[in-house]
């Protein structure tokens, strides 16, 4: 991956962030055989992260990423650890990890509007943290900025307001904090442009991250408390045994696969203004690409016009930013040429 440009690497991204979207949406819309109805996201959550959880501990074992890692030695077996920033950014990461999924589920919710909150709160994000570790923002950062609240203002005014179910709206809010978490542990510590650096954020981030998100939702299973814990019992014990087992592996493989190209791109030595945006356009496309081809191919409901214009609006903004360091870059020589 190293080889690859940044624009390779965004594509490859893209490429698997699209079959996510569509499986994961399909099997919480279409009816369930056995239950007469479509799953919920808590339903398909448990089993969704267990496979990604097995498939990257094979892959850390497998790719030798786990040797960049720090580690313990027990029984002479040397096994990786996390540091207590990538302990932290493990936290931040786990709300991200079943934010996400969660995110595509919401009945009555279209996934380009949940996608405009999500995303655009973390290109807000992106330069403060930026600010808070003294890096320069620069006005293609604010213009973007200026950029997603008109998106956000048409889609929400399309809408009557910001009418969510709290679900949906603790889910932003928790992917929101998530992110920040995580943007900001990579930032101090490992946006060196060294694949080794890379290498080791990864594993040590989500050796802890993965079976954390697990233990979440295990223990709120185990809580009994209302339809959740219902949901979430049968996302644990009876999904193993039903057909439905098979689109989420599916789930959970592109989880994987996602994973390991955010991580490259976030932490690209580039400024977060600039690495965000990359990420979260290949996102976005993917999401509203997604829900096109299931409105073209399922029958599913189409995006609101508004919802496509303020995505537009969106991306206008994350080509802004991909573009104009690049501009910049050319009439600084070309002043200097002249003087």
């Amino acid at each position: 991956m190293k080889r690859l440009p940044m624009e390779g690497i965004v594509l490859l991204y893209f490429l698997s962030y699209l079959p996510n979207v569509i499986i994961t949406k399909l099997v919480t819309s279409l009816p369930h055989a056995g239950l007469g109805r479509p799953l919920t996201g808590l339903e398909t959550l448990p089993a969704s992260l267990i496979v990604s959880t097995v498939i990257t501990y094979v892959f850390i074992w497998l790719s030798g990423w786990h040797r960049d890692a720090h580690g313990v030695t027990v029984a002479g077996r040397r096994f990786p650890v996390p540091t207590r920033y990538t302990l932290l950014s493990g936290i931040g990461t786990a709300l991200v990890l079943f934010t996400v999924p969660l995110s595509f589920t919401f009945v009555g919710v279209s996934i380009p509007f949940i996608q405009l909150l999500m995303r655009g709160d973390i290109l807000i994000i992106a330069p403060i943290v930026d600010m808070m570790f003294g890096r320069k923002v620069r006005w293609w950062s604010w213009t973007a900025l200026v950029m997603v609240l008109i998106a956000l203002t048409i889609t929400l005014f399309d809408r009557g307001g910001l009418d969510l179910p709290p679900l949906a709206i603790l889910t932003v809010i928790l992917y929101t904090i998530g992110y920040f978490i995580r943007l900001a542990v990579m930032t101090k510590v490992s946006k060196t442009g060294d694949p080794a650096s890379v290498r080791r954020y990864f594993v040590e981030e989500k050796i802890f991250a993965l079976p954390l998100s697990v233990a979440i939702l295990a223990a709120l299973s185990a809580s009994g408390f209302g339809n959740q814990a219902g949901e979430l019992e049968w996302g644990f014990v009876d999904v193993w045994t039903d057909p439905v087992i098979w689109p989420i592996l599916g789930i959970g493989i592109t989880l994987t696969i996602i994973s390991v190209f955010a991580i490259v791109i976030l932490l690209d030595p580039r400024e977060n203004a600039y690495c965000v945006p990359l990420e979260r356009a290949a996102s976005l496309v993917a999401g509203v690409g997604g829900s096109l081809l299931l409105a073209w191919f399922w029958g599913l409901r189409a995006p609101r016009t508004a919802e496509l214009i303020g995505a537009c609006i969106l991306i206008a903004a994350i080509v802004l930013l991909s573009l104009a360091p690049r501009w910049s870059r050319r009439v600084v020589p070309a002043r200097a040429e002249t003087t």
